[in-house]
């Protein structure tokens, strides 16, 4: 039997038993009177645009030891991670207002208690719709989306054990060694209550991966990786992952989602712990990222125009990157803390990264580019980067760092 179809048993199990235990748990929307939202006129008073306008060139203002640095303010877009540059559009924000306005900040409980509405339930739909997905299942923050799903996983082990599984019956996850810190906690709390097993592959590493899977003795196996490595901003190999015979999981706002199919989602709002406790998104986020996930579905330049800004900082520095995460390891967390204090000088607020965040030695300057930032802007970025950094030594710290992983 294949993975997926033996998940599918496994799960409808599981929610049989939850059933027979009356333990399962109903997400039932509160409808918000007056609200623009629904089905029908969800685009009703939408604007979308041909290409960039004033407001994709928002920014921050920094002060570090009184001093403020302002000359760059209405130059440089901020570089956070708004990469299709949606949070100061029109349409979000209007949403957002028309919300609060309406509703204040909504509910306040969590999803299961009262904190669940139309607006929540349409913006799962969306978000359902555009990752092809049968159902979605909204969380607070992608940290809580994430903890719930691992915690849900591993209650599949017990609930079919009928209490506490043996080793052989508990849940084997294969975690990438540089996933989200919120995927290792996820995994952490469900090895504390002793339904999973954790086993840590190379990252990336289909090779090492394959080995563990092959050792494994427990049937009820789970590859979780993030798609896109935060930290080192490359991509996980997905077509060699879904040829090695296993599962995985499967907007310029707030909030975190988990695509999936209605049976996931009931077992997930039953069991998974950090979206049972708690607080439901607030309203006003909600409305914005349903506007959000609108305008990147109209808008399709701005998809392009990231990805020639990805192709721009490449053809500028030399350095093969591959996604708008851009990581520049320079070492130590010395050399890291000048490198962002002299860029700061410069105009621009990109943080040093460094322990825990990442291993020692591996410390690093984070860039996002996003896909409201121009040509001009990187040749500033990448001139301002030439003062403080090598980029031949980078890209050298970079090939070097992931060979060793």
């Amino acid at each position: 039997m294949e993975a997926n179809s033996c998940w599918d048993s496994w799960v409808e199990e599981a929610l049989s038993k939850l059933e027979s235990l009356k333990l399962l748990r109903s997400l039932r929307p509160i409808y918000l009177p007056n609200s623009q939202l629904n089905s029908s006129n969800s685009y009703e008073n939408f604007e979308f645009f041909s290409g960039p306008h004033k407001w994709d060139r928002s920014s921050v203002e920094v002060i570090i030891s009184e001093a403020t640095f302002q000359k760059w303010l209405h130059d440089i877009p901020s570089l956070g991670n708004d990469y299709l540059g949606l949070s100061s559009h029109p349409t979000v924000s209007n949403a957002a207002i028309k919300a609060a306005r309406e509703h204040g900040m909504g509910p306040r409980g969590s999803a299961l208690i009262c904190g669940y509405t139309n607006y929540h339930r349409l913006l799962e739909s969306s978000l359902a719709d555009l990752k092809r997905k049968e159902d979605c299942l909204l969380c607070p923050t992608g940290l809580s989306a994430n903890m719930a799903f691992i915690t849900a996983v591993g209650n599949v082990g017990s609930l079919l054990a009928g209490g506490k599984p043996s080793r052989t019956e508990r849940i084997a996850i294969f975690s990438d060694a540089l996933n989200h810190a919120s995927i290792i906690d996820g995994i952490r709390l469900a090895e504390k209550q002793g339904s999973v097993v954790a086993f840590v592959y190379k990252h990336c590493d289909m090779h090492h991966l394959d080995a563990l899977l092959s050792k494994c003795p427990m049937k009820k196996r789970v590859v979780v990786t993030d798609s896109l490595f935060s930290m080192d901003g490359d991509f996980a190999p997905m077509t060699e992952l879904v040829k090695l015979r296993t599962l995985s999981k499967a907007a310029g706002c707030h909030g975190g989602f988990i695509a999936c199919s209605k049976k996931w989602k009931l077992l997930i709002q039953s069991r998974g712990r950090s979206f049972i406790f708690s607080t439901s998104t607030p309203v006003p986020v909600v409305a914005a990222a349903h506007a959000a996930v609108s305008v990147a579905k109209e808008e399709r330049w701005r998809r392009r125009a990231i990805w020639n800004r990805v192709r721009d900082f490449q053809a500028l520095t030399g350095i093969p990157v591959t996604s708008p995460i851009i990581s520049l390891v320079v070492g130590s967390e010395e050399k890291a803390i000048q490198a962002s204090r002299h860029l700061l000088k410069l105009g621009f607020h990109i943080t040093a990264i460094r322990p825990p965040t990442v291993p020692p030695n591996s410390c690093r300057l984070r860039i996002t580019l996003s896909a409201v930032h121009t040509l001009d802007d990187l040749r500033k970025l990448t001139n301002a980067l030439s003062h403080c950094v090598n980029f031949q030594e980078i890209e050298f710290l970079c090939t070097n760092l992931n060979s060793k992983l």
